[in-house]
């Protein structure tokens, strides 16, 4: 199994490197893929909305067919769902992929690539309308969504929440625990301060657990 991560400039860093943690411990510990690589339009280092700099292990025009494929969100979405070569890239790789999922504003390049028209989809809170407005995504919030081979997430760490849920469904809830286990990933639900109460928020951030 090959499974490819999306790669380019202004991508915001925990979309990629969330996921990219899960499904590496999949990967070297639990029989996950045996390939993970960075996929990008060059083979020249990204800078990630924060700075991280990141460089591609293959280019569109290097990269065999992936089993599955992870967009990631940030600020470089907005211009890349206009790059006709990234596009395509996602579209003929999706069109041989077991599952194709997105992070936050990664959704857009999905609805960019023809692949979420008439599906639930969610993406960062603050774009929420944003992908509303677009006029044939049914948009839900919710942490994440999974529809046929679709997968999508809400902003930066939903990701990792969809990447435990993708897990799951393909390996296994006993996997995805292992998995969770060896990455000790289990939030608290802690809320600090007040800025979960503002207004317009989803409703998975605004109400804490009980």
């Amino acid at each position: 199994m090959r499974f490819g991560f999306l790669v380019f400039d202004d991508l915001e860093e925990l979309d990629l490197l969330g996921p990219w943690e899960l499904i590496g411990v999949w990967a070297t510990q639990f029989g996950g893929p045996e390939h993970c690589l960075l996929v990008g339009e060059h083979d020249r280092p990204v800078r990630c909305a924060k700075g991280l700099m990141l460089r591609p292990d293959a280019t569109f025009d290097s990269c065999a067919a992936l089993d599955y494929l992870l967009i990631p969100g940030g600020r470089g979405t907005r211009r890349e769902v206009d790059n006709p070569r990234l596009i395509d890239f996602v579209t003929t790789q999706a069109r041989q992929c077991q599952a194709v999922l997105s992070v936050c504003t990664g959704s857009f390049v999905l609805h960019r690539a023809g692949l979420l028209s008439g599906r639930p989809a969610t993406t960062h809170w603050a774009s929420l309308d944003r992908l509303r407005a677009l006029g044939d995504v049914d948009v839900v919030e919710q942490r994440y969504t999974h529809s046929d081979t679709i997968w999508t997430s809400a902003g930066i760490s939903a990701g990792m929440d969809m990447t435990l849920a993708f897990i799951a469904a393909t390996a296994g809830a006993e996997t995805a625990g292992e998995v969770q286990r060896w990455a000790e990933y289990y939030p608290d639900g802690v809320r600090h301060g007040s800025a979960h109460t503002a207004p317009g928020l989803p409703a998975y951030i605004n109400e804490a657990p009980e």
